[in-house]
């Protein structure tokens, strides 16, 4: 088994990782690799009522910085940037995994979607990447990555996956849109599109077990994605090997997404 430690290709790198609710949250799988690859992170949690879960995800990855973050509240997404600024001077690494839609809006038809719960949820899981990279780019004075999350219901209709849909397909377009502004000064924007994954988000999701095993039985590798997986492959975008790499959704799903 080959030993990431040596072979520390994001040494000297800070990264921050937001959208932790758990041990079995994908931002946690990206945390990991970010840190076995030698980057030292900014790790954030939504409440206190999350903290007690990620306390001992940020010690496990030597966390630097450690605070809330809830980008619903009036200034808290600036006080995380700054207090990056003062610790460290630049990030080199973003990774936005925040997405959010009301219990009703979700689980209802996408036509029968309240106005509220639309602008609730674009402000959530689309706006907030948008003001992260705004606050982020400064710091970025040499380059660096910005990542979001996104899924294939973005580009297919997928039962019960609902307004996120249309959500997640402007994230994708605004990923590219960043990537073109911010290319000229080394900043690479990807939106990252893992197969279905048993994590907190997805427990909102109407059947989502039968989702689980339509994704197995069709892709090509016939296995579900793991959040390792997908950390593995977020850490690769973020080297310097791939600094040609900007604009990409990365599909990370054993090859689902090719299958008709």
């Amino acid at each position: 088994m080959i030993d990431l430690a040596s072979l520390a290709v994001l040494k000297g790198k800070k990264a921050l990782v937001t959208g932790i609710a758990n041990d079995q949250s994908i931002a946690w799988g990206c945390a990991k690799a970010f840190h076995a690859f030698g980057a030292d992170l900014a790790i954030t949690y939504r409440s206190e009522k999350t903290k007690r879960y990620v306390d001992a995800l940020a010690k496990q990855v030597d966390a630097s910085i450690y605070m809330p973050l809830d980008v619903q509240k009036p200034g808290e997404l600036e006080v995380v940037f700054d207090t990056i600024k003062k610790k460290w001077g630049k990030l080199d690494i973003m990774l936005h995994s925040i997405a959010f839609a009301p219990k009703d809006d979700l689980q209802g038809r996408v036509v029968d979607c309240s106005k509220d719960g639309f602008l609730l949820a674009m402000e959530l899981s689309c706006w907030s990447f948008i003001g992260m990279a705004k606050l982020a780019e400064p710091l970025m004075k040499d380059g660096g990555t910005l990542f979001t999350m996104t899924y294939y219901g973005s580009q297919m209709v997928v039962e019960n996956y609902n307004i996120m849909g249309p959500v997640k397909a402007a994230l994708e377009a605004v990923t590219r849109y960043m990537a073109a502004e911010l290319g000229p000064k080394g900043i690479r924007v990807h939106a990252i599109s893992p197969g279905p994954l048993k994590t907190r988000a997805a427990s909102g999701l109407s059947d989502f077990d039968k989702l689980l095993q339509k994704a197995q039985a069709k892709a090509p590798s016939r296995s579900l994605v793991s959040i390792d997986d997908v950390g593995v492959a977020v850490a690769f975008l973020a080297m310097n090997g791939a600094k040609l790499i900007t604009g990409e959704t990365l599909y990370i799903d054993g090859g689902y997404h090719i299958i008709d």
